[in-house]
């Protein structure tokens, strides 16, 4: 019996954390584009980011790509030496430390012409300190695989705004452990 409740309590944990985590479509229904002219940094400002949320980029592959840089590349839109590269037209990176995290497009002039993004990771002041070191230099390069985790590029600062998230159907699911559990104390 202690089992089942060590494994309810266990199931509920991670549900509830699964739940905080967002999936954000970048530049939402226009997507990773220069022809829709998205603000990409009033697209940024509307949201707050934070660890464990997923960063969607959908685009045309044979126009477009994703790079993501340090700060210094994406001032001067420097596309000589990514981090990372990502090519798939459906590219999935997971946020995995708080700070910013710097990406444009690495075709010629796209980048000058604002098909550029920095978001901000808030640090959640709810759980602790346990984020692995934060580089602006180093990334395992990827190119194929449609999704990555990815650290900060190193550079602090709040970030407004809400996330879409999954908090209605990980409340189900905690509510439905929850009473089996009441129901297994019953017999």
């Amino acid at each position: 019996m202690v089992a089942r409740i060590v494994v309810v309590l266990a199931c509920m944990v991670v549900m509830l954390r699964l739940s905080e985590a967002a999936v954000y479509k970048v530049g939402d229904s226009a997507g990773w584009t220069t022809i829709a002219n998205v603000d990409y940094k009033l697209w940024a400002s509307t949201k707050t980011f934070h660890i464990g949320d997923t960063i969607l980029f959908q685009y045309n592959p044979q126009f477009h790509n994703v790079m993501r840089v340090t700060h210094a590349m994406y001032r001067s839109c420097n596309n000589s030496n990514p981090i990372s590269t990502f090519t798939t037209g459906n590219d999935s990176v997971t946020l995995t430390n708080h700070g910013h995290h710097f990406f444009f497009c690495g075709v010629p002039g796209h980048c000058q012409a604002g098909q550029k993004l920095d978001l901000n990771v808030i640090h959640d002041s709810s759980k602790p300190l346990s984020d692995p070191p934060i580089s602006s230099d180093s990334s395992s390069p990827s190119s194929s695989p449609s999704t990555t985790t990815i650290p900060a590029a190193g550079v602090p600062g709040p970030s407004p705004s809400h996330a879409a998230s999954l908090p209605h159907v990980a409340s189900a699911v905690v509510a439905a452990l929850v009473s089996c559990l009441f129901v297994n104390f019953a017999y």
